[in-house]
């Protein structure tokens, strides 16, 4: 478990790492779509395929992909720090609000394409083959009673690269599909195995062809809508919204996992979805933003904690807890469980036919980091902002109860 939660956090950190590869070269198309990207002449010499500074951000600021000029320039400049863009006399580290000329690597051959570069691309070219082919193996499958759309059996992958000559032999498919899950192309569907050439279940988890918004990457995205966040740390506020998942129009109870499932009191005839207004996250997950008060009621029970536990106690040498990494990749429906708390937050509810369930989340977890970031001292407010705000691949550090 210990390797496999390994996996996992590379997994993460090699995903955020696509999704500004995505995101850097839809933009260089739009770019060049747009005419700003062209040959400029400075000082007596022309500089192919680039683009002035301060037009980018008058442009990015115009279709709205940022609020700013400040914003505009830490977006771009998480872009230098990815290789992605470059001044083009390699003069400037830093990208300047001024009449400077930088270029996308892809355009003059100096993207560094090292061994994930050169995974990631493999992965997006086999996605796409998949996702157009006739008789894909992309199918909708279940693993232990649970669907899951867009799934192959890893013996199944292995297959098709044989057969498409992508590969020479199944140990070079099984070695390469190893490579694609750990570089965060794909997944066991539950998240519980490495790859296998078996019946096992995988998906693609990077939509290569959803369009990234810019500002996704600096997470940095406001929730214009108050309600989705409360301003105060009361206990008794409502549960960190960012994690209820609403229903299908075809299933007629959602109730959460908790210790008192009860308290929910959910009637089978009501959704999670009766909501009066809705946002989406950066990552386009739904977002509960103003619940009616019925409903606030019912969603939030009593805490399931037994006592409070303090930040000292829950890290303290001997004390009853063990910590565990879960890696969680939200649905169209989001995650799927409920923080309360602060210093620490811990696990109010989890809703059984979620991601969150999947991954082993359960209710009384303490949440000590999120994505690698230390989240001990945030009351949920906070911690549900982070998380909105973020990728849709999660993975939190949790101390749980040995009892």
């Amino acid at each position: 478990m210990e390797l496999l939660g390994n996996i996992q956090s590379t997994m993460m950190t090699r995903h955020q790492k696509a999704e500004v590869m995505i995101a850097g070269e839809q933009l260089r198309l739009r770019l060049h779509d747009s005419k700003l990207i062209k040959d400029h002449r400075h000082h007596l010499r022309t500089y192919p395929n680039c683009f002035v500074a301060q037009e980018l951000i008058d442009w990015l600021i115009a279709h709205k992909e940022v609020p700013n000029r400040e914003t505009a320039v830490q977006l771009m400049q998480h872009l230098m720090d990815h290789d992605i863009i470059h001044h083009v006399c390699d003069k400037w580290p830093v990208f300047k609000d001024a009449k400077y000329l930088y270029r996308f690597r892809k355009d003059d051959g100096t993207f560094p394409f090292n061994i994930e570069v050169k995974i990631f691309m493999r992965g997006q070219r086999l996605y796409e083959y998949l996702i157009t082919s006739k008789d894909s193996i992309l199918q909708l499958r279940q693993e232990k009673g649970v669907a899951y759309e867009r799934s192959f059996p890893g013996y199944m992958l292995i297959d098709w690269l044989l057969q498409n000559g992508e590969v020479e032999s199944r140990r070079q498919g099984l070695d390469l599909c190893k490579a694609l899950l750990e570089h965060g192309i794909i997944q066991h569907v539950s998240l519980k195995h490495h790859f296998f050439d078996s019946g096992l279940l995988y998906q693609f988890c990077i939509n290569f062809r959803r369009r990234r918004r810019l500002s996704e990457l600096l997470h940095e995205i406001e929730n214009e809508e108050a309600g989705c966040i409360t301003q105060h740390n009361q206990e008794d506020q409502a549960d960190s919204p960012f994690t209820l998942r609403k229903t299908s129009p075809s299933e007629s109870n959602s109730d959460f996992l908790s210790v008192q499932p009860a308290d929910l009191n959910v009637p089978t005839n009501e959704r999670h979805g009766s909501l009066t207004h809705q946002q989406h996250s950066s990552r386009g997950h739904p977002l509960t933003v103003s619940l009616t008060p019925a409903l606030a009621v019912r969603i939030n029970p009593t805490s399931v904690l037994k006592r409070h536990v303090t930040c000292e106690e829950l890290l303290s040498p001997g004390a009853p807890y063990i910590k565990r990494v879960l890696t969680i990749i939200g649905d169209d429906l989001g995650w799927g469980f409920v923080v309360r708390g602060k210093s620490p937050c811990y696990v109010q509810a989890v809703d059984p036919g979620s991601p969150a369930a999947a991954a082993g989340v359960k209710v009384r977890q303490f949440v000590c980091r999120v994505n690698g970031r230390s989240v001990l001292h945030f009351d949920y407010p906070a911690l549900s902002k982070l998380v909105m705000t973020g990728p849709r691949f999660v993975t939190l550090e949790v101390m749980q109860p040995l009892d």
